[in-house]
């Protein structure tokens, strides 16, 4: 299993997320135990180009400070929103290791998750979605929370991912 780590970078992963410090205590957690537990955390960063202030060297594009790599964690950049497009070279990593079992967490829930979860379920992984592990933004044509419940309690679990409890996380990280 991976942890694959989406869009948590200082430009976006602040206190305008829904229940941002639910959310940022529970990719902490995760991010450690992965680490306690050999379980391998993967990133992946959404670069939207030269001069949008959001692209590689601008600060913004960085990951957020409290969940930073470490180590020789790698690091994937797209430019598109599933993180296992062909262009990220995400899949033919993962395929390398054979790694068929993905825990996916990070920004936002309508945009870069929703297309990883359905990417990764089309590709044939596993996927795991903890609780309030994924969040996002108010709209115009939806409010975050409601956002949140409609993907991780409606669209995603039975379809295309399990969404898990963090404790169901936690232990599923402990047993690899």
């Amino acid at each position: 299993m991976v942890l694959l780590v989406i869009d948590t970078q200082k430009g976006i992963t602040d206190g305008r997320l829904y229940a941002f410090e639910r959310f940022r205590e529970n990719v902490k957690l995760l991010i450690a135990e992965a680490r306690a537990n050999g379980v391998e955390v993967v990133y992946v960063r959404h670069d939207d180009g030269p001069g949008t202030g959001f692209s590689l060297g601008d600060e913004e594009f960085e990951i957020f400070g409290e969940f930073a790599p470490a180590g020789d964690e790698r690091i994937f950049d797209k430019t598109v929103n599933s993180a296992l497009h062909s262009s990220t070279h995400l899949a033919d990593y993962l395929a390398a290791k054979n790694e068929r079992q993905l825990m996916i967490v990070g920004l936002q829930t309508n945009f870069c998750i929703d297309a990883t979860v359905k990417s990764g379920f089309d590709l044939g992984y596993e996927i795991f979605v903890p609780e309030y592990a994924n969040s996002t933004f108010d709209s115009d044509y939806m409010k975050s929370d409601v956002c949140y419940r409609y993907y991780n309690e409606l669209i995603w679990p039975g379809r295309f991912a399990r969404c898990i409890t963090m404790a169901e996380a936690v232990d599923k990280i402990r047993r690899g």
